[in-house]
């Protein structure tokens, strides 16, 4: 194996007494040293299982350190670690499972149920909550030296969209360490870094956004199940955490607890949020208590780190991702390929070392998304004379009605402006006058009382006419994607059910 690739075995040697990860629900930890040779075992008996470079390993389990014990070993031998998504339906788990052909499924015991619907073999599954799987870290030891190349695969997730069947991103060795290179360098990552991850490991934000970038400078990861406002204050305060990533909807609980406004964060030096753009209202709640505070762009196909702002300019520039990091190139495209001017919105292209390789048997989707070695997001973006960049929405969720551009990014963050409005989302529906019309959705506060007319009469304070929704519906809560992400899908088909009986104005 290239040395550069077992790079946690460098980490183990450099610093092996240092604390690599805690398990805030037992309080247990692992050093340097005890991460790298649970995976070495791992690796050992992975190979007497005979698996080989190139198999699949699957895992179904909440947030703990048998994340790592696989990705780790995975690494060593070559094998490619296929974290689940547990909060997928069996029908979902059954489709990734058939397309990913593991050889060995990993589970923890609160998924058995799930494990006896979805995998027959029996002799090929083991229980990372076991005393088999315990036992076989302390029997196993050393493996042998393997043939790996930085472009072989070391993990594969698969994406969180709201239509078509999901897509197994192919990340390679060299894609997840130039990620881990490129953020510590460009956010300023040291040994002294300790994060609490609350973000499910199963998806690209709670393994590579901070977990695994942290882990090679040296930090401390904190692993966390169960988000509550309560339980992420008291983690991130005992455990002195400096840096954490929080997704929209986490940051909305925490600033509205009365526990955030009590709470003296000593150690903090900057919230994340990420997943999806964060209603600038955030911004706000954090500015009062002084902590600093911005917002990061990624995808799973890309990093999933992308650009860096620093917090003093993300108050100023609020919305902004900012500027690409280090080791990246950034590209924001028209339709004929060639690229916007300064505050032109296109689609968002990227290019570096710490892109996605393909989609796992899906040619057509790999060609439809890498073009001459540019990653095409899909995602619309603009750039500011001052070159910061900032986020507009999906391509796919533009809206354009009487022949006008429509970006929902827009509407939702002037919604949730509005003090009885918590949450926000915006889609297009069909119509045959004007094309589409712009259709809301808010969530309100608790307790609070809006009416549509009321929430429109505040969109025209800013918004041009053809900006203001037709239509503004009320509901109890959003829904979501399997990764957190409000279903506009979803939204789209309550709303085409709904205008059948409400006519639009």
């Amino acid at each position: 194996m290239r040395w550069e690739l077992d790079w946690l075995e460098k980490r183990a040697s450099l610093t092996p007494k240092a604390a690599a990860i805690i398990d805030a629900g037992t309080g247990q930890d692992w050093s340097y040293r005890e991460v790298n040779d649970r995976a070495k075992a791992i690796a050992a008996w992975l190979e007497t299982e005979g698996v080989k470079k190139g198999d699949r390993i699957a895992l179904l389990a909440p947030n703990g350190i048998c994340y790592f014990d696989l990705l780790f070993a995975c690494g060593k031998i070559g094998a490619i670690f296929v974290p689940l998504n547990w909060r997928l339906s069996i029908d979902e788990l059954a489709f990734i499972i058939k397309d990913c052909e593991p050889s060995i499924l990993a589970f923890h015991s609160s998924f058995t149920k799930e494990v006896t619907m979805i995998w027959t073999e029996e002799n090929r599954c083991i229980q990372i909550n076991g005393t088999r799987f315990s036992r076989l870290i302390e029997q196993f030891a050393g493996q042998r030296e393997m043939d790996l190349d930085e472009e072989d695969p070391l993990a594969m997730i698969y994406t969180g969209g709201t239509t078509g069947k999901p897509k197994g991103a192919v990340l390679s060795h060299r894609a997840i360490i130039w990620n881990s290179i490129s953020t510590i360098t460009s956010w300023n990552l040291t040994n002294e870094d300790r994060t609490v991850t609350y973000l499910p490991l199963f998806h690209t934000g709670g393994l590579n956004a901070l977990s695994v970038p942290i882990l090679m400078a040296g930090g401390t990861v904190v692993l966390a199940n169960d988000f509550t406002p309560e339980s992420a204050i008291k983690n991130l305060i005992e455990h002195k955490c400096t840096i954490v990533l929080f997704v929209p909807t986490m940051h909305h609980m925490l600033v509205k607890s009365d526990s955030f406004h009590k709470a003296v964060f000593k150690d903090i030096k900057l919230f994340l949020s990420g997943g999806a753009p964060c209603p600038l209202e955030i911004y706000e709640a954090y500015k009062q208590k002084g902590i600093a505070f911005k917002e990061g762009y990624g995808l799973t196909e890309a990093g999933p780190n992308n650009f860096y702002i620093d917090p003093s300019e993300a108050d100023v520039k609020r919305g902004s991702v900012g500027k690409p990091m280090l080791f990246h190139n950034i590209r924001i495209l028209h339709e004929d390929g060639n690229e916007t001017g300064a505050d032109e919105v296109g689609e968002l292209a990227i290019q570096g070392n710490h892109a996605f390789s393909f989609y796992w048997k899906n040619k057509n989707a790999t060609e439809d998304t890498l073009k001459d070695g540019w990653l095409y997001t899909g995602d619309l973006a603009k750039r500011d004379r001052d070159g910061y960049y900032y986020i507009v929405g999906r391509k796919k969720e533009l809206i354009i009605t009487g022949g006008e551009n429509v970006y929902p990014l827009e509407i939702e963050h002037w919604l949730c402006s509005h003090p009885s409005i918590r949450e926000a989302a915006v889609v297009g529906i069909p119509d045959e006058k004007w094309g589409e019309v712009v259709t809301a959705f808010i969530v309100l506060e608790e307790g609070a009382d809006l009416g549509e007319q009321e929430a429109k009469k505040h969109c025209r304070q800013k918004l041009g006419g053809y900006k203001v929704p037709k239509v503004i519906y009320t509901i109890g809560q959003m829904p979501k994607t399997h990764v957190g992400k409000i279903d506009k899908k979803q939204l789209k088909e309550d709303a085409l059910s709904a205008s059948d009986q409400k006519p639009v104005s």
